[in-house]
């Protein structure tokens, strides 16, 4: 990790965590061994039956497969594990699940705007108000320059920001989008939502404490609920998790529309796949 430090912070905060984990489970194991590279397929064997009995769920399970191939790929051994996460080569076969991606109910929240007011930090105010109207992840929001990020009608997410290190770019689509930006012009003029006295760390720790003590919990929904506005305004009709009409309901010209819209909706969530925004917005 040390020598390579791609990625936001928050994947090498969890890269370092589940590595580390790793290396205690396979210690637990009984397996001994001095060198990185010498990672083989009975070590991952040990670690995927011991998540499977210990009753992790198949996203865990797969989000700690990521970095076992991060692993791999870093000490030369990429191939020793095959392409896909239920598939097998001679080395090793994972046999695990595919992930079931529908929710059973909307995760989707509306920024408080009673509680907003408690929040004393006006960075922390306008990275929550940020995540809010344009579906921002709280490391974008907290990270955001306006003097780089504001192109007139579009958002330039930097690399660095954005989880996986995925540029991307949100339309600016209303005058309430464009009036929060002016102010956030006005707040962080040519630097960024971090206080000038702080580092990234520093300011999300202020911006845990201040959503903590104004009430302000789970605002990943935030960014769910500009999933679903943007897909009704996009498609005329509400998402399936929101109480619109599920797939089987749709005309052959609307699904061609629903699928359209849904990589458009996960290009400005910062995903690369379609089959993400059913965490979103149902199927």
């Amino acid at each position: 990790m040390d020598r390579n430090q791609e990625g936001s912070f928050g994947v090498k905060a969890e890269r370092k965590k589940v590595l580390f984990l790793i290396a205690g489970q396979l210690k637990e194991g009984g397996y001994r061994w001095s060198d990185p590279k010498s990672v083989k397929p009975k070590h991952v064997s040990h670690l995927i039956e011991r998540w499977k009995t210990e009753g992790l769920s198949v996203s865990t399970i797969k989000n700690r497969m990521a970095h076992i191939r991060w692993w791999t790929e870093k000490v030369g051994k990429a191939s020793m594990l095959p392409k896909s996460n239920n598939g097998a080569n001679q080395a090793i076969s994972l046999d695990i699940e595919k992930r079931c991606y529908v929710p059973t109910e909307s995760k989707a929240k509306l920024l408080d705007m009673e509680k907003l007011d408690k929040v004393s930090d006006p960075l922390v105010k306008l990275s929550l108000q940020l995540q809010a109207a344009f579906g921002m992840r709280r490391e974008e929001a907290i990270k955001f320059s306006p003097s780089f990020a504001d192109r007139g009608e579009k958002l330039v997410m930097k690399a660095s920001w954005c989880k996986g290190g995925r540029s991307r770019e949100i339309p600016i689509r209303t005058e309430r989008q464009r009036e929060l930006l002016r102010e956030v012009h006005r707040v962080a003029a040519q630097g960024s939502l971090i206080r000038r006295d702080r580092n990234y760390v520093q300011q999300l720790k202020s911006y845990e404490r201040q959503t903590s003590l104004a009430g302000l919990n789970k605002n990943h929904g935030l960014r769910h609920m500009y999933a679903q506005d943007r897909y009704y305004e996009l498609t005329g009709w509400k998402a399936p998790v929101a109480g619109g009409p599920s797939s089987k309901e749709l005309s052959p010209e609307q699904k061609d529309k629903d699928r359209a819209v849904r990589l458009t909706i996960s290009n400005e969530l910062g995903h690369s796949r379609e089959q993400i925004t059913v965490q979103y917005l149902g199927r």
